[in-house]
Formats: structure tokens, C-alpha cells, sequence
């Protein structure tokens, strides 16, 4: 697999900047994080295939990367990158997965997330993993993707949570905004033409990623879900690894 030395720092930094300038789900947690369940996850694609940086970012670009964002009327905060294990900094690798350019693949034991792009790189994210996360792998597509998403919980999980239920799909949900737990992305996975009820959404935690949590899907911090959002086009194909 050829890899286009060109690549640069330099580069990295203006892709991630540009991105980052520029809806029913209920698998995810209304109470911060949750409970950690496993902060020492196994690598499953690492295992295989040793991951190589291809352009690992500097300081000075983290604090662009994650940088304050003004985004649909909402000033997303900085992120304190320094106190997340720096191997889940949004980052551009030698691709692991073997997949087809344009694809997303979720390593879910490992909590990335890759987009691979054309000349044998990818884009790594790091992701937090909960309850509903394990539920689901397989081949899917894209289908449908929304910007600062409402949160309606099914009406399962307002039956054990009652306090949700002011959140319900008869109520309309949860407004959007930076206590949403969807955050200010939210990309929802069909197959074979069915909502999985999987998605990849943003995240107001930085906490959790990296690690398993008592619920949610995949969740990505919201300047890394914004970045990706703007980079997959409709229709993607995904790739969901337990």
C-alpha cells in the first residue's frame, strides 16, 4: 500500500482548521460521561496491522484543533487535550483497516475511529464506547446526518429513567445545544435499508474518550465530530468492529 510522503504538519493543520471553521437517537447518557467500565481497552486492529503515524500533530496545532469553536450559534469550549492520552488525538496514520477510501471503520475494542483516505492513509479519531456501542457490528451506510441534533430517548429508556421523560419523542426532545448528549454532530448507520439505532455523534465529555461507559453509542468530542462530519459525504460506507 503506496503512502504520499507530501504530506505534512503543515497540511494536517489546514485540513483540521478548515473543518473545524467551517434526530432520534436514544443510545446515549443525559448524565456526563457514566460509569467507566474499562479504561484499559485491547487493540483489535493494532494487533494486526501496527499502526504508523503518518503526520502526528504539534503542540501548537492541538491548540487549534481543539480550540474553542463558534459553530450554529454555540461557542463549543476548548478541550483540555493534554489531559486525554495523546493516542487519541484527531491524527492522520498509515491505514490499518485495508478498506476502500472514503470508508469509516469503528475499532471498537481499541476506541478509534478510522476514515480511510486515498494513498494508504486514514484519519484517526478517539472515541468513547458505551453500553449500546456493543450492541451492533457489521457492513452499513450513512444514511441520514444532522447538525446540532435533538435527543428524543426511546420511550425503553424513559421507562427506567422516568426523569427523561419531560425528553420524550411525545415531548419533542431534547433541545440542541452544548448539554445535549448527541452534541453538535450526529451521523445515523442503516443496513440493509434499517436504522441500526448505531450512531456517531458528538460529545460534551472529553472524559469518556478512550473509554467504555455505562451508555451511548459512539461518541467522538465534538471538534473531532465536526471535523469528521464535514470530511464523509452522504451515504458513506461503515465498517463496525467488535
Amino acid at each position: 500500500m503506496s503512502f504520499d510522503t507530501s504530506l505534512s504538519r503543515r497540511s494536517l493543520l489546514s485540513l483540521s482548521a478548515m473543518a473545524a471553521a467551517s434526530a432520534v437517537a436514544g443510545c446515549t447518557s443525559t448524565s456526563g460521561a457514566g460509569r467507566m467500565l474499562d479504561p484499559q481497552p485491547t487493540r483489535l486492529l493494532d494487533r494486526v496491522r501496527p499502526v504508523q503515524i503518518a503526520a502526528a500533530p504539534t503542540d501548537s496545532e492541538l491548540a487549534v484543533i481543539y480550540g474553542p469553536i463558534e459553530d450554529g450559534g454555540f461557542l463549543i469550549p476548548a478541550v483540555p487535550y493534554k489531559q486525554i492520552d495523546p493516542r487519541y488525538y484527531r491524527q492522520q496514520v498509515i491505514d490499518p483497516t485495508g478498506e476502500a477510501p472514503g470508508t469509516v471503520v469503528v475499532d471498537t475494542p481499541s476506541r478509534f475511529l478510522y476514515l480511510v483516505q486515498p494513498g494508504g492513509t486514514a484519519m484517526r479519531y478517539g472515541v468513547g464506547i458505551g453500553r449500546e456501542g456493543f450492541a451492533w457490528q457489521g457492513d452499513g451506510v450513512i444514511q441520514w446526518r444532522q447538525k446540532w441534533p435533538r435527543w428524543k430517548p426511546p420511550n425503553e429508556m424513559v421507562a427506567r429513567q422516568p426523569e427523561l421523560a419531560k425528553y420524550s419523542i411525545e415531548n419533542g426532545g431534547m433541545e440542541p445545544g452544548l448539554k445535549n448528549p448527541l452534541g453538535a454532530r450526529a451521523l445515523y448507520i442503516f443496513s440493509g435499508g434499517q436504522d441500526t439505532l448505531y450512531r456517531l455523534h458528538g460529545n460534551p465529555q472529553w472524559r469518556s474518550i478512550g473509554k467504555a461507559v455505562s451508555s451511548g453509542c459512539v461518541r467522538l468530542l465534538n471538534q473531532d465530530i465536526i471535523d469528521l462530519y464535514e470530511r464523509v459525504p452522504l451515504k458513506a460506507p461503515i465498517v463496525v468492529k467488535q
